[in-house]
This record gives C-alpha cells, structure tokens and sequence, in this order.
C-alpha cells in the first residue's frame, strides 16, 4: 500500500498534536533505571532510527561490499556519472530521504523516539558528500529536530562516523581499523565536535540525549583490550567537556564490542545524567537474550536502551520487542526507511535500472583502464539515481504495515 493513502492519517495526528501541543517543552532526565519528564512522568524510548540520511551505508541502497561505506559508495558513483552530479545527487538526497511527512508518520504511529545517526563531519568545514560547512550541518539537524519538536518526538543524536573510526569497518566509514583510540588528536577532534554540538542544543528540549559514539571497537582486532581500556576515559572526557557548556541532556554511553561488552565500565558516578545503550542483532527474540544488558543495568541502577536491533521478521520483531519492554528496555530498531525491503517503517521502490549501477559498484575498478571498461551509459545511470531520488520521497514509499505492528505501533488503516 501506498505511504500517500495514509495523509488522512497524518493529516489526523499533526491536528491532534497542534490542539493538544508537542509534549517536548521539559528536559528528559534519568531516574534510577527509569527516564522522567519534569512532572515525573515515566517516559518510554519506543520509535527508530533515521538510517542511511547523514551517513549512507552500502547496504541500505542493495549496493555490493565494494561500495558499503559513505566513501566507498561516493567513490564508486563518481567513477560512474561524475563528481558534479554526485553533489547535486547528495543535496537533493538530504531533501528527500528525511521530510516532516515523514516525521509526522512516525509520530502518528504513536513512536515517542527517533534516533538519529550522523558523520561528525556534517558538524565541521571537512568536506562531506558536498557539504563543506558545520553551518549546513546544523541547518539540517536544526530542520529535522523542530519537525519533531512540532509532532512530539524526542530526538536522540547518534555520533555514527567518528574521527579516526571508532569501529574499524564500513559502518563507521573508516580505514580498517578504530584509529580514534590510538590518537589523542583525534579523541581531542571527537571531544571538540561534541562541544560544538551541545553549546548548539544546549536549551533543545527536544533532544532526549546524546549518544555519544556508536558500536565501538569492532570484536575481531587482536589489540582490543589496549583499544578497550581507552573508551571509559574518553567517554568521561566527553563527558565533563560536554558539561561545561551543557547541563541539562542525558549522556548516553555505548559498550565496547558493538555496543555489547559493558565489562570495560568499572565506575559510572561521574555524572548524575548517563545512561547505556546496547545493540544485538542476530539472536533468540527472547529475555535471555537481554540477561547480559539487565545484569549490567541492574548493577548500576541506571538505564539500559536498545539503540538499534531488528533487521528480521514481524514474527521476530515482536517477540523481541515484547521481550524489551517486559526487560523495561526502551528501544530503537534499526532503521526507518530501505530500498525495497519488508525489514522497515518505509520502503522505497527499486528504480528501473538498478541493476546495472549494482553491476559497476561490483566490478574490479581497481586500475583507470577498468572503470573505463566496466562504465556503461551514463544517462542511463543517473535517470536511475535520479529515479531514487524521487522514489525515497514519503509520498513514493510503500508502508509495512506488518513490520510497525510487531513494534506495537499504529501503522495506520
């Protein structure tokens, strides 16, 4: 079913939130193992996370593993239609993918949350998919965070991309390894873009918190312990720099081994506002899959939150959402919006032709005289991007409905 056959919906839900008014004018705060609003109020993280907008990955565009991290996927785009295009293509794609239609849909679902993951980069002048400015970045998140703002939701903001890499793989669009825990001037980068960030959001009611670095330190480095004992201290860094400027929001703090091992925290008294967040992913949509997170939160006495989970079926979905919030886990799943998938809020139709630019993004390029060999019809490639890019509106998207059911929410009749 069409996203469209759904305005009356959201028409309904933008009238009820303008009478009633956005429930986003108080601080967030953390309460024992709860989250409260100033009123006391219990408040539940229940929505998704805006995936692929500021930091595109591979597989959220069926593209291959040659092509799965921002660089990689601009990269291999350039060598098909050119750098110029792909400027316009990265400015027209930040209009389209995330709009306030699609913020009122998910805040007629009755989601409470919407996560948002980012490049640092968007925060600086380093050149980023064609943004060269922290002002643009700000104008964006700005944008993005009053549409919330304005239909109730509260916005979480996700570091994604760190300096140096935090992870060492293509989610965090880095070098092969997490390079920002051997460099103090990287971790001196990541503290300073995170200032930036709160002095900007500092009175944003809005914004439930800051997550500070996700999924770091990928499992599979010899040295992970060495880059492990390094986290805890960056993050209390963070921490008591953020404060200087930023009193108010929760900081939100990852484990190590893909948002898994909370072993490396000994102590967490060093504010009065923190709370943890876990990810997993492929697992027994069950309570036992959570014991690991709920003993560590039940050790601290602060809250445990599932940033991202899911990529699976309804049946598992539900089950596992049911066995979060029974665990008293807000949650996150992973992600809004893909290209033609069931595994999401949205999907975006596959455009005519995709398989072809599928077919140079896996080609050996790795010598000029094979991406000459391997490029076929430019035009043809980007009527194809160009297909996407209006194919990613709201308006174009399909609506699972099954999928934003098994997360309890209201897909909408």
């Amino acid at each position: 079913m069409k996203l469209s056959n759904f305005f009356t919906v959201i028409a309904a839900a933008v009238f009820m939130a303008a009478c009633n008014g956005p429930e986003t004018k108080d601080f967030i705060r953390v309460d024992g193992e709860n989250l409260k609003d100033a009123s006391g109020n219990v408040f539940v993280i229940r929505g998704t996370n805006l995936g692929n907008w500021l930091n595109p990955e591979g597989y959220l565009f069926q593209f291959p593993k040659s092509a799965n991290s921002a660089n990689r996927i601009n990269d291999g785009l350039c060598q098909m239609v050119g750098p110029a295009y792909m400027e316009e293509f990265w400015a027209r794609f930040r209009e389209n993918y995330v709009t306030e239609d699609d913020i009122a849909f998910i805040a007629s679902t009755g989601a409470t949350t919407v996560r948002i993951p980012f490049h640092y980069k968007i925060f600086t002048d380093e050149d980023y998919l064609g943004m060269k400015s922290a002002s643009e970045g700000f104008a964006l998140m700005d944008r993005v965070i009053g549409w919330c703002r304005e239909h109730g939701l509260r916005v979480i903001l996700d570091m994604h991309d760190c300096p140096g890499g935090q992870t060492g793989d293509n989610i965090d669009d880095s070098y092969g390894y997490p390079w920002l825990f051997r460099s103090e001037r990287m971790q001196e980068k990541f503290i300073d873009v995170w200032v930036s960030i709160a002095e900007h959001y500092a009175g944003e009611t809005a914004v439930l918190g800051y997550d500070l670095m996700n999924e770091p330190i990928a499992h599979y480095f010899e040295d992970k312990e060495e880059l492990n004992a390094v986290l805890p201290q960056l993050m209390e860094r963070t921490v008591a720099a953020i404060r200087e400027v930023d009193k108010k929001h929760i900081m939100i703090l990852a484990g190590a081994q893909w948002n898994t091992n909370f072993k490396v925290y000994e102590s967490w008294d060093f504010d009065d506002n923190i709370m943890f967040t876990c990810h997993i992913y492929k697992c027994p949509p069950s309570a036992n899959s959570l014991k690991g997170f709920t003993s560590f939160r039940d050790k601290t006495g602060l809250p445990m939150y599932m940033g991202e989970t899911g990529e699976n079926t309804d049946e598992w979905v539900e089950s596992f959402r049911t066995a979060l919030e029974g665990a008293n886990i807000g949650w996150t799943f992973w992600t809004y919006k893909k290209l033609d998938s069931t595994t999401s809020f949205a999907s975006i139709p596959k455009p005519e032709g995709w398989e072809d630019i599928q077919e140079f993004l896996k080609a050996d390029r790795s010598e000029y005289a094979l991406i000459r060999e391997a490029r076929g019809d430019q035009a043809e490639y980007r009527k194809s991007l160009d297909e996407y890019l209006e194919n990613c509106l709201f308006t174009n998207c399909d609506i699972n409905e099954g999928y934003i059911s098994a997360l309890g929410l209201d897909p909408g009749k």
